[in-house]
């Protein structure tokens, strides 16, 4: 039986996928296509430059072991880079692993004019009546990459955005979608690449606005009947940067008329960057056309930071605002207030506030009155270890026995009630749920709400768990 290239693949990709991160799997491995086996050498297609430069830093190794498995030791990978939409020439270009060669894909920057500047052009960001065609980029300074400390639960993102700030419109991770929960640093992120591109590329035009501001300035322009100098404004822009743009949700007039800048942008090698509290897969009332174009790039989820992190997060804060606090007091903090870095950081402050007001040294029992106040006065936001542990306990069982690989139909359950309770309690992503829950898939944690559904329906027994345990989480 004669082997395809697809065969040796298909057999290579599960190696990999075993030995490698979901995330970064699907990041890296999936867009690859197989194209051709010749004499030992198997070809595959990669979408840009950077993608291939990314695989040849960092899974190289992988890539070769792969490839021995399957064909031999006199095994070769052969790039074939097909680049859409971008300038410049379009020839395939190829090289064989291991290569270290990096100088033999050469870069090809392609200025693309700003064509029709118009200096009559609306900027809906000037007071109406001053001539003002200058765009400020709207961008907060402080929000830097410097501040923004690189951990598990956001490197995927961190990367990404330090690749697209160093070649804005360039790489594969147009638009790159940032999306996450509640104080988890979407924002902070989006201003630090939008800060980061204006340091390396002073003369490109970089703007930041939310959905929210964009709606309204959409609704006024169809008002004073100028819907086509606001869609023209937008089209002059080379990194434009939304925040929260699941606010678009069910708008439909807005929705179009992003359609056509992101399309005109996007065409014309620009960059787009765009913030959710949400993965486009979980975005209700987002035109379909507009989903498939968010998918484009790199949609790259930022996660509750671990435990290391938050202590990281805030030292590099305390050295920031010049205050010394002992070890001990930093980690107790880090230790309770697990749910985002916004409410990390307001704890730190509320402690420094009342150790200065009050005249009091920072220590353990401080912290503790601190903490105590601060997690009872905010509203808490039910994480997904308190959705196991609290499922685990009910069931009478630890939570790695949850996690576990078994198909007990007891178990199975008790994992199923705790993958539904974490999609209904917590804004994160069912990828995020899966591979928190025992590492599963997006499409276990679809069936498992799926089966809790129908299961809540027809079993009286089964029922009464979810309606016991949404008492319990609702508390």
């Amino acid at each position: 039986m004669s082997v395809t290239a697809q065969t040796v693949w298909n057999n290579c990709l599960l190696f990999i996928k075993d030995n490698i991160q979901p995330q970064a799997y699907k990041t890296w491995f999936e867009p690859i296509v197989a194209v051709k086996l010749t004499d030992n050498a198997l070809s595959i297609q990669v979408p840009s430059k950077f993608f291939y430069e990314w695989l040849e830093e960092h899974y190289v190794k992988l890539l070769k072991v792969a490839l021995t498995k399957e064909l031999g030791e006199t095994a070769k990978l052969v790039y074939i880079i097909k680049m859409e939409n971008t300038y410049g020439n379009k020839q395939p270009f190829t090289e064989k692993i291991p290569s270290s060669n990096r100088s033999a894909v050469k870069s090809q920057d392609v200025d693309v004019p700003l064509n029709n500047k118009n200096p009559e052009l609306r900027n809906p960001f000037v007071i109406p009546g001053i001539r003002n065609v200058k765009i400020e980029s709207q961008l907060n300074p402080n929000y830097n990459f410097d501040n923004f400390l690189e951990g598990d639960s956001n490197r995927l993102a961190r990367s990404a955005g330090l690749a697209v700030s160093a070649k804005p419109g360039g790489t594969s991770f147009n638009p790159l979608l940032i999306f996450g929960g509640v104080g988890l640093g979407k924002t902070h992120l989006a201003h630090a690449i939008g800060v980061d591109i204006k340091d390396k590329y002073p003369e490109k035009t970089v703007l930041y606005i939310s959905a929210e501001k964009f709606t309204q300035q959409y609704i006024d322009s169809v008002k004073k009947n100028n819907r086509n100098d606001f869609i023209h404004f937008y089209q002059l822009i080379d990194v434009l940067v939304i925040d929260d743009v699941q606010f678009l949700s069910g708008k439909s007039g807005t929705q179009d008329v992003f359609f056509h800048i992101f399309n005109h942008l996007h065409q014309n090698g620009k960059q787009v960057i765009l913030t959710s509290d949400k993965a486009p897969v979980d975005m209700q009332d987002i035109e379909q056309r507009l989903l498939s174009r968010f998918k484009w790039g790199l949609s790259a989820e930022l996660q509750t930071p671990d435990f290391e992190t938050r202590v990281s997060i805030l030292k590099n804060k305390l050295y920031r605002d010049g205050v010394e606090m002992p070890d001990d007091i930093i980690e107790y903090v880090a230790k309770n207030i697990k749910s985002n870095i916004r409410e990390l950081e307001g704890a730190i402050i509320s402690l420094i506030a009342q150790s200065s007001f009050n005249k009091k040294e920072i220590n353990i029992e401080l912290a503790k009155q601190v903490v105590e106040k601060f997690v009872k006065n905010t509203k808490r936001e039910v994480s997904i270890d308190y959705i196991q542990k609290i499922v685990s306990d009910y069931f009478q069982m630890d939570v790695d026995t949850l996690q576990s690989k078994t198909r007990k139909r007891h178990i199975v359950q008790a994992r199923q009630l705790a993958m539904f309770f974490a999609k209904k309690f917590t804004k994160a992503s069912l990828a995020s749920i899966g591979s928190q829950i025992g590492k599963r898939d997006h499409a276990t944690v679809l069936h498992a709400c799926k089966t809790v559904d129908n299961l809540s329906t027809t079993d009286k027994q089964f029922r009464k768990y979810v309606e016991d345990l949404t008492k319990k989480l609702s508390v």
